[in-house]
């Protein structure tokens, strides 16, 4: 009888073991799969995260920051003031940040243009393409002089907005503002609604709206707007009041 109890105890005892182990691993299971739960999840908000990161740079660089390399010399001393020839013999270019988001242009914007349309004043005072030059075919950055609804005439080495003669104080003191024969002969002219008339800052070694490669800018040949300077680094500079500053400053 007393042999019977204790089998019967230690059965007992046998299957509150079982039990117990059981529990435990029901525990451990739960905690495994828990613990997966929590990694799937920290790896979704990662992807998620990174997703969102891509896709924000994306943009931006698309269309609020591109950046753009600025070849030649035709708005110095603003943009290249300082050229490096490099050991292949090519010059370094200073390297611009543009927005493609700007509302109207203005006097004194700085804007990369595709210049592979060139428009002429027709008799009227209409704009046309011109039929005997071909225009650059490539693209440009230029300072905006005059907009649509303007009326802007360039003689005695002086550019004249609305009957005022500009200061342009981003243009070196010496160099001389020449037409360069795109409206010769039809100065003053009226700039039609929708374009603009540009000009680059280095007056004498700049081809833009006086040559009748360029001429008129259509706005929707305008790329984006300039709005700083992040190449050389030592060189940052914020380009969308420059209009303002002395171009003999900058020597």
């Amino acid at each position: 009888m007393e042999e019977n109890n204790e089998m019967l105890e230690d059965a007992a005892e046998e299957q509150e073991k079982d039990s117990s182990s059981s529990e435990e691993t029901d525990e451990e299971k739960k905690a495994e799969e828990k613990k997966s739960v929590n990694l799937t999840a920290d790896l979704l908000e990662i992807a998620e995260a990174a997703i969102l990161t891509i896709f924000f740079m994306f943009m931006v660089f698309t269309y609020l920051l591109h950046p753009v390399s600025v070849v030649g010399h035709s708005m110095q001393p603003t943009l290249n003031p300082h050229p490096v020839t490099l050991s292949n013999g090519m010059e370094s270019s200073d390297r611009i940040l543009m927005t493609m988001v700007y509302g109207k242009p203005k006097y004194g914007d700085i804007l990369v243009i595709d210049c592979n349309e060139n428009y002429m004043l027709d008799s009227s005072g209409n704009p046309v393409l011109s039929e005997n030059i071909s225009p650059l075919n490539e693209c440009i950055i230029k300072r905006v002089i005059a907009v649509g609804g303007q009326t802007i005439d360039i003689k005695n080495n002086t550019v004249t907005v609305d009957g005022e003669i500009l200061a342009e104080p981003y243009v070196a003191s010496l160099a001389e503002t020449k037409d360069l024969g795109a409206f010769t002969g039809q100065y003053p002219i009226t700039i039609p609604e929708g374009y603009v008339f540009v000009m680059g800052d280095n007056r004498e070694h700049s081809t833009d709206s006086r040559s009748p490669r360029v001429g008129l800018v259509k706005n929707s040949r305008i790329y984006g707007k300039a709005v700083a300077r992040y190449y050389p680094a030592s060189d940052f500079k914020i380009l969308t009041n420059t209009w303002k500053e002395s171009a003999d400053d900058k020597e």
